[in-house]
């Protein structure tokens, strides 16, 4: 049982409930902010298309594989003192890469964002639940997720409306005088707390963190240097090795980080699968496509931001629909169907690219994309918690979030590949050229996605029912 100090007033309560959500709408705004920001960034400090994905990559890899370190740093040596650490390294590289010279320091800051969201965004559900009284949990996580999702939503139309109106730095000072001013009160009003006997997999953490670096460097270097490049090859070869050793590790370690015995479920294999799979998918074609907009299509910032809303905004309006129909009629019909229609969405995209195409061709191929996202997320999530027992759902749910964000790196890393092997961006043509295959491929993710999730048995493995608050530290998604 966790040892805290019981100060459950409601004004703890509210003031909990506004410091962990903006919190956590930092560190999901910063996954999607930087992708209308790119072409001027490109223009700004130089760099190729490598450079433009370490931009991107840099946080969600170090987000991603940290996340769960960062949960059991909270644990041990105290949540309240975690977070504030988190959050100040978090808003310390946010000054830092509005201050980077050129791309290279971009990137290096970026990666300390990650680092520092990845230590901070667990920790927001887990201070909530102990500052909120049990029978309004429920309401306090609901509105957190919504923020996040407003994060998600609004990503690319801030970074875009930043970018035009002020300068892309300013998508990263945004988050300086929030940060400052929510590092005292997270002091003030939160009370500490600590897990007795949580312990940290060193081991495990370093191991997948070199293994996913190892193989992202390779994915994004194989079309300038070669797929049987020196540096190519070594990264593929000793990346998949360090992941064999963490999936070794997770087998036979005491308390790894994450248990490998938890994939013995096929429903807990297939939703985690199928989650890395659709990120992957989705996440690469939404950093290609967001430069077309703008390198292609001749948008400012502000209108490609505002032209990707139907996409990324398309959550907000039928998230609730997936969760009633998810009740209805079971999450993997939901999905199913959320993936198919994000397939069909990116396919849509790949027919209809051309230098000059409309607005209101590309229309359609949003509003699917967005709608299939929403079918997915909702129910993926719920799909997750009751695949496994009550006590292992802050671990799964974990899991799961790291694995998109992995997902998301791989995705793009490999279509932006694929775009460089084929393209470029010496014309529209050219960009068409290289944008169209990268599509074709994101689609083919997506309907593998779909393949592994018909694989979802009826029934799931574990002990179904809503989530527990106290043992759930990861209960949303991070987009």
């Amino acid at each position: 049982m966790d040892q805290h100090t019981e100060t459950r007033r409601p004004a703890t309560a509210a003031w909990a409930l506004v410091i962990t959500s903006v919190a956590g709408f930092m560190a999901a705004l910063d996954n999607l902010v930087v992708t209308t920001a790119l072409p001027s960034i490109r223009k700004d400090l130089g760099g190729a298309l490598s450079d433009l994905e370490w931009t991107v990559n840099a946080y969600t890899l170090t987000f991603a594989v940290l996340l769960m370190f960062g949960a059991s740093l909270g644990d041990r040596f105290g949540r309240r003192k975690l977070f504030t650490i988190g959050l100040s390294i978090f808003t310390g590289a946010s000054a830092a890469a509005a201050l980077a010279p050129g791309i290279n320091e971009l990137i290096a800051f970026r990666a300390v964002q990650g680092v520092g969201a990845a230590i901070m965004m667990p920790l927001t559900l887990t201070l909530l639940s102990a500052a909120v009284p049990a029978e309004r949990r429920g309401a306090a996580f609901g509105i957190w997720g919504a923020v996040n999702g407003l994060a998600v939503a609004s990503g690319p139309l801030i970074g875009g409306s930043l970018t035009e109106h002020i300068s892309w730095q300013w998508i990263f000072w945004l988050n300086v005088p929030v940060g400052l001013l929510l590092i005292p009160l997270a002091r003030l009003r939160f009370a500490e707390s600590t897990a007795p006997g949580a312990r940290l997999d060193g081991r495990g953490t370093a191991l997948i963190s070199l293994g996913l670096f190892g193989i992202v460097f390779a994915l994004v270097n194989a079309t300038s240097h070669g797929w049987t490049s020196t540096r190519v090859l070594a990264g593929l070869i000793g990346g998949a090795v360090l992941v064999l050793a963490f999936v070794r590790h997770g087998m036979t370690a005491r308390n790894p980080i994450l248990p490998m015995r938890l994939f013995r479920g096929r429903h807990f294999t297939a939703i985690n699968v199928s989650s890395a799979l659709m990120f992957a998918g989705m996440f690469g074609s939404i950093f290609l496509l967001s430069q077309f907009l703008q390198t292609v299509l001749g948008y400012t910032p502000t209108q490609a931001g505002l032209r990707m809303l139907p996409w990324t905004g398309m959550p907000m309006l039928v998230a609730p629909i997936a969760g009633f129909l998810s009740d209805r009629i079971g999450g993997r019909p939901v999905v199913a169907a959320g993936l198919a229609l994000q397939a069909i969405g990116l396919g849509w995209f790949a027919l209809i690219l051309s230098p000059d195409v409309s607005y209101v061709a590309q229309l359609p191929a949003l509003v699917l994309s967005g709608a299939g996202m929403a079918l997915f997320i909702a129910p993926a999530t719920s799909l997750v918690m009751s695949s496994v027992a009550p006590a292992e759902q802050g671990i799964a749910s974990g899991a799961n979030n790291a694995l998109r964000e992995v997902g998301g790196a791989l995705g793009i890393a490999v279509l932006g590949s694929i775009f460089a092997a084929q393209g470029g961006y010496g014309s529209g043509a050219q960009y068409v050229a290289g944008l169209t295959p990268a599509l074709w491929v994101g689609a083919a993710v997506l309907a593998a996605a779909l393949v592994v999730a018909l694989l979802l048995p009826s029934k799931p493995s574990g002990r179904p029912g809503a989530p527990s608050t106290s043992d759930a530290p990861f209960l949303q998604p991070v987009a």
